[in-house]
């Protein structure tokens, strides 16, 4: 048996645990990030965007959207369908999320920091190869 699933998955949840440790200074979790980065990626995107985009049940997507909205991270309205909500960053993500960037720019390059350029590429390669796969 190859332990590859293993290995992927116990090096997610730890890079996971850091990342929350690193994102603590801007009171954000991962999950949180994941979502702001995602719209700051995208622009202003519907939540079935969101959440197809990032591969999270829509329940957890609408929570952490919700919460992001509390704390003044997001901003919400109303799609064409009324149902629909879209979503864009606030005015005040929009002048903190340089910083929270730099943060998970140092966390990134300190988990990377015994790969080589090409092997980063590699490693994200591979992974992009991986889940297009399933």
């Amino acid at each position: 048996m190859n332990p590859l699933i293993h290995e992927l998955f116990q090096n997610t949840r730890l890079i996971s645990r850091e990342l929350n440790q690193a994102l603590k200074a801007h009171d954000l979790f991962a999950a949180q990030w994941s979502v702001l980065f995602c719209v700051d990626q995208h622009g202003e995107m519907s939540l079935t965007q969101i959440w197809k985009y990032l591969n999270v049940e829509a329940p957890t997507i609408t929570r952490t959207v919700n919460r992001l909205e509390e704390l003044g991270w997001l901003t919400t309205h109303p799609g064409k369908d009324k149902r629909e909500k879209i979503v864009r960053l606030s005015e005040m993500a929009e002048s903190k999320i340089p910083a929270v960037k730099e943060s998970v720019i140092e966390f990134e390059q300190s988990v990377l920091k015994g790969m080589s350029i090409e092997e980063q590429t590699v490693l994200a390669q591979l992974l992009r190869k991986m889940t297009k796969g399933s």
